[in-house]
């Protein structure tokens, strides 16, 4: 038999720990506790010793030391039956620990947050706990562990069964749990910070991939083509598209389709998105969804013509016949109303495409290489535009960082280099797959001219880091003034230079959105 005399309780999840902490004072059980878990049994007056008290030491580095003494794992480590183990603890005025009530930092819950940073994940990675867990269920023989809210109960009836103490194999079975969770909570560590991360790519594709159609063509009409849906895919993704209307698709439709509905998503306002040979060429958002198409129509209307037009609402009537009047390849909405449905009746070639707007995320991507395949992750990232980092003298308002959000989603979306002007939730003007940064910003402005929009006061969003001032300087000459970039240039400091020469705003985000 095991007596308890000393318990040791220390938790993150509270669940239950009054109910066994008074359980235990009735069998006259001394408690030693720490932080809030101490807090909460003295303000339900239950009487405990703060191991800060015990061990004569305080708690530091915001508490990431507190339990790490010799005093507490010599006091659970200790051996009860090795006469040379009692006289050192003896001689160091340790006493035994027989309890160990531990539950550890909540790691695999912080992890699935949305927008969980590395920073807030290691912070949560619980150090002392997993150590005196082990150390108890190493010393099983005299000491028992809790790890899990689940087993107070059971605990609770073998105290009451054998008037305050338990038997050994009550507490092996115990120790075998404990081994299991810190067991778990390590491997779920290992795996988010990467060392198992290849395990997310199947060792062999296609088995969840089934044919759902023959497409029009490929890329050129000489191409054959087939569209293949992963039926492990979510609800949301364009692969759960329902055609309402329109000819046969093409392999370049659901392409360049892809692009307008992920980014369309992205956005909380009624928002159009428009592309033309996978590249948005105009984007808006606004109170009202034609509005917002109008806007992104104006960004570029001649790189509209033909082009796939994406809504993340209800299509109404008032919107189809603005679209009606010119050429549009397919139409993606949340729901068309039955008088947009008959405005588009009117033109039977024109593909409507029908697609819920659920909140997924695309389990991996795939590009195709001679003889196999690249596989990566999505890129989902989203950004917090209040953590982004003002390197220049000048700091931006309210609305400017609310269109460098906008410019920064839709750059997302443009083949490298990109280069897009906003303002006021519109695009102005996008540079997309150039060679040279410089080159997509002079392209962008120039789309800007063409289309008789005015760039004075608008904000740029660059999906990698200017790598010399020569963008900034064409930037500044057409009148914006914020720019949005990743930084990271061995010429950042030339580039913010630049960037306060012309009384810029800009901020870094410290991530790229490379799209090729």
């Amino acid at each position: 038999m095991i007596k308890i005399k000393k318990a040791l309780i220390s938790v993150s999840n509270k669940s239950n720990i009054l109910k066994l902490a008074k359980h235990l004072k009735t069998f006259d059980i001394e408690i030693l506790s720490t932080g809030g878990t101490a807090k909460l049994l003295k303000e339900n007056e239950i009487q405990v010793t703060d191991v800060s008290d015990y061990t004569e030491f305080p708690e530091m580095l915001d508490g990431r030391v507190k339990t790490l003494h010799p005093k507490i794992h010599g006091g659970i480590l200790g051996r009860r039956d090795l006469a040379e183990h009692q006289e050192t603890m003896k001689n160091h005025k340790i006493d035994p620990i027989d309890l160990v009530v531990v539950n550890l930092y909540p790691f695999e819950e912080t992890i699935k947050k949305e927008n969980c940073s590395l920073d807030l994940a290691i912070e949560n990675i619980d150090i002392g706990g997993p150590a005196m867990i082990r150390s108890a269920a190493k010393n099983y023989q005299h000491v028992a562990v809790l790890s899990n809210s689940n087993d107070y109960q059971s605990f609770i009836d073998e105290l009451n069964k054998n008037q305050g103490a338990i038997t050994k194999d009550f507490s092996f079975s115990l120790a075998k749990k404990a081994f299991a969770r810190t067991s778990a909570y390590d491997s779920a560590i290992s795996s988010y910070l990467g060392a198992d991360k290849k395990n997310r790519f199947p060792k062999k594709l296609f088995k969840t991939i089934n044919k759902v159609m023959d497409l029009r063509y490929g890329e050129n009409p000489h191409q054959q083509a087939a569209f293949y849906k992963d039926t492990t895919e979510e609800i949301g993704s364009l692969s759960s598209f329902e055609q309402i209307q329109g000819k046969e698709l093409s392999f370049n439709n659901l392409n360049d389709s892809e692009t307008a509905w992920e980014c369309v998503k992205k956005f909380s306002q009624p928002s159009c998105v428009i592309v033309k040979h996978a590249n948005p060429c105009g984007v808006a958002s606004s109170e009202d969804l034609h509005e917002a198409y109008q806007a992104a129509f104006k960004t570029d209307p001649t790189s509209a013509f033909g082009g796939i037009i994406a809504f993340n609402d209800c299509l109404d009537e008032k919107t189809a016949s603005s679209i009606a009047s010119q050429f549009a390849e397919v139409i993606i909405a949340v729901d068309f109303s039955e008088e947009a449905k008959k405005v588009f009746e009117k033109k039977p070639n024109v593909r409507l495409l029908k697609i819920k707007n659920e909140n997924n995320k695309n389990q991996l991507d795939f590009k195709k290489i001679g003889g196999g395949w690249l596989i990566q992750t999505p890129d989902d990232h989203s950004l917090d535009i209040k953590k982004c980092k003002v390197v220049t003298h000048l700091k931006p308002n309210e609305k400017q960082l609310e269109d460098m959000k906008f410019a920064w989603i839709v750059a997302q979306y443009v083949k490298s280099n990109a280069i897009v002007f906003c303002k006021n939730n519109q695009t102005l003007g996008v540079g997309a797959g150039q060679m040279s940064r410089v080159d997509s910003t002079k392209i962008a402005s120039l789309k800007a001219e063409n289309a008789n929009i005015d760039l004075t006061h608008s904000v740029v969003a660059s999906d990698a880091f200017f790598p010399f001032r020569d963008g900034i300087d064409v930037i500044a000459s057409h009148g914006a003034k914020c720019i949005i970039q990743p930084g990271g240039s061995i010429k950042d400091e030339e580039v913010i230079g630049a960037a306060n020469e012309h009384g810029i705003i800009m901020l870094f985000t410290n991530i790229r959105h490379f799209k090729h």
